[in-house]
């Protein structure tokens, strides 16, 4: 294994893990949970388990660039139009 894929591996379970949990966020604490959904379902791509299944499976390899795009929309919808800084106060909030 040399280190870009390290780097590779390392960064898609990163942004796997962090749109999960956003993806989570919104489902349970948002007011829409098909939004929240899409998101969670959207960060599977970013786990290398899932992106060599998908591969293996169909044959098809997702691009990097089209997972930067879509890394920015969810970003873009979570903070901009998704108001994920109070969904994730309220989450604080109701398991205290």
């Amino acid at each position: 294994m040399n280190n870009n894929s390290t780097i590779f591996n390392l960064t898609g379970w990163t942004f796997g893990i962090l749109f999960s949990g956003i993806g989570l966020i919104n489902t349970f604490w948002g007011n829409d949970s098909f939004f929240g959904l899409f998101i969670l379902v959207s960060a599977l791509i970013y786990f290398p388990a899932v992106h060599v299944l998908i591969h293996k499976k169909i044959g098809f390899e997702i691009h990097f660039a089209l997972k930067i795009v879509l890394g920015i929309f969810i970003l873009w919808a979570a903070f901009g139009v998704g108001e994920l800084l109070e969904k994730t106060e309220m989450m604080l909030e109701s398991l205290r």
